[in-house]
């Protein structure tokens, strides 16, 4: 019998060749060769070669003909983390969860599965980077010492698929997918092809069993997951979990999320007994002062269908040479076009000043509806006068000086005025229809109005 051998294979052509290259000596199309086995008989053994398919063709169905089913969703038991899901795992559904390595995925998702596997499912822990014995050390810190979740230390993805066929969980954790490995690749564990063969085998998996799946993956230096990109889209769901290291609160962001919304965000804090969901998460994000401090700016921004309150805070002072323009959790490009707005249309300059802004508690604001509230900031440091106490303000800053609308203005009012705030600097276009009570707004067109009203105290 013929020994197998290792081959690459185009996907744009399906010529093959003995080794790998960037470019295809066939087509000359780059970065089209993946890895293959051939067998004795000179058949590939992956499935993704571009050998023309001995299958049936499918039946095809009208759109119109297909009946559109709700989603029966595994509630996890975590409230925060089911939020970011959109109210749970879906059965068959694939979720891709990266983070910085001791964030905390081990911790959550084993947490998770004991919730799961008390309320009566099947579940199944699968680790390639620890022993049975560590896993258990962790359940028992954590206070799961009785729990009845199935564990497997296994990397070999064959072993790991033909368990999850015999097992048949409702769900099951790979932790993580860059450790799994095909006997199929000669590759290493943790390359491009391994990683892909291996996750693209278990969404496959995941689909015809209706198993729920959820692979934890690795991320790079800058935060992306590692691996290819390939692997992002293969999968239903892709969660990062984000936290500072200095802190204890951490956030879990949905990316992607084919079965809810993305952009969500479930917020935890880390504990000597693991990760407990935040019902407050404002509380984190605003300093507690006890009087009212130059240079603070309290806004509130969307995550999701979740309003925050964010405190923005600024510090402006005596500049060298060459003033200096530095923001954290903010966009650095964006501050500088703020400045220069805010000397055209409101006479605020700070062009012999260093510019300091930050958003309080390692929160990253991507959204324009931070501009006032950091132009209020910088304004309110510069002149050395605190902004009134409970006092709030969003929206975004045009070029023009003027203040346009954020979206979902009338969620973000309900929001501050339930958690106390009494004074909203707000655009013209988001003034609510009805009085909000216990908080009086006042509603600007231009940059220049709200300046004047904050700098006379026109309250």
């Amino acid at each position: 019998m013929a020994k197998d051998k290792t081959i690459y294979t185009c996907t744009a052509c399906g010529g093959t060749s003995a080794k790998w290259l960037g470019k295809c000596p066939h087509c000359e199309e780059w970065n089209t060769l993946i890895e293959s086995v051939e067998g004795g008989a000179g058949q590939s053994k992956n499935r993704y070669s571009g050998a023309k398919s001995l299958a049936p063709a499918s039946a095809v169905s009208l759109l119109s003909d297909i009946e559109a089913q709700d989603v029966d969703r595994t509630p996890t038991g975590i409230e925060e983390l089911d939020r970011v899901l959109g109210g749970g795992i879906v059965p068959a559904g694939v979720v891709l969860i990266g983070g910085d390595p001791g964030i905390g995925k081990s911790t959550l998702l084993l947490q998770a599965l004991d919730a799961i596997q008390r309320r009566g499912g099947h579940t199944l822990y699968v680790t390639g980077e620890e022993s049975g014995a560590q896993v258990a050390m962790r359940a028992r810190r954590l206070g799961l010492d009785r729990s009845g979740v199935s564990v497997l230390a296994e990397t070999q993805l064959e072993k790991i698929i033909a368990t999850l066929e015999t097992q048949s969980p409702s769900i099951a954790v790979i932790d993580s997918i860059q450790t799994v490995y095909s006997e199929l690749l000669s590759s290493a564990p943790g390359s491009v092809s391994q990683v892909r063969e291996c996750a693209a085998h278990l969404t496959r998996l995941a689909k015809t069993s209706a198993i729920s799946i959820v692979l934890v993956g690795h991320v790079t230096k800058e935060g992306a997951l590692a691996g290819p990109r390939v692997l992002e889209h293969m999968v239903d769901t892709v969660l990062y979990f984000e936290g500072e290291t200095h802190s204890s609160f951490r956030l879990v962001r949905a990316i992607k999320n084919r079965f809810g919304a993305v952009n969500e965000i479930g917020v935890f804090a880390m504990t000597e007994r693991g990760l407990k969901g935040v019902s407050n998460p404002s509380a984190i994000f605003l300093s507690q002062h006890a009087e009212p401090v130059a240079g603070s700016c309290v806004m509130v921004t969307l995550e999701g269908s979740r309003p925050l309150l964010v405190e923005i805070q600024a510090l402006v002072d005596q500049s060298g040479p060459s003033p200096r323009r530095l923001s954290v959790g903010l966009d650095r490009d964006r501050l500088a076009m703020l400045l220069a707005v805010l000397h055209r249309h409101a006479g605020v300059a700070c062009m012999d000043q260093d510019v300091f802004v930050n958003a309080v508690g390692g929160v990253r604001i991507s959204e324009p509806a931070a501009d006032l509230a950091v132009l209020l900031s910088i304004q309110s440091s510069l002149r050395g006068r605190a902004l009134p106490k409970g006092f709030i303000a969003f929206g975004e800053i045009g070029l023009a000086g003027e203040v346009r609308p954020a979206p979902r203005g009338q969620d973000r009012l309900k929001e501050a005025a339930k958690l106390g705030f009494s004074v909203a600097v707000i655009p013209k276009a988001n003034a609510p229809k009805k009085p909000i009570e216990g908080l009086t707004v006042h509603a600007v067109d231009r940059v220049d109005e709200a300046m004047n009203l904050v700098r006379e105290g026109l309250f």
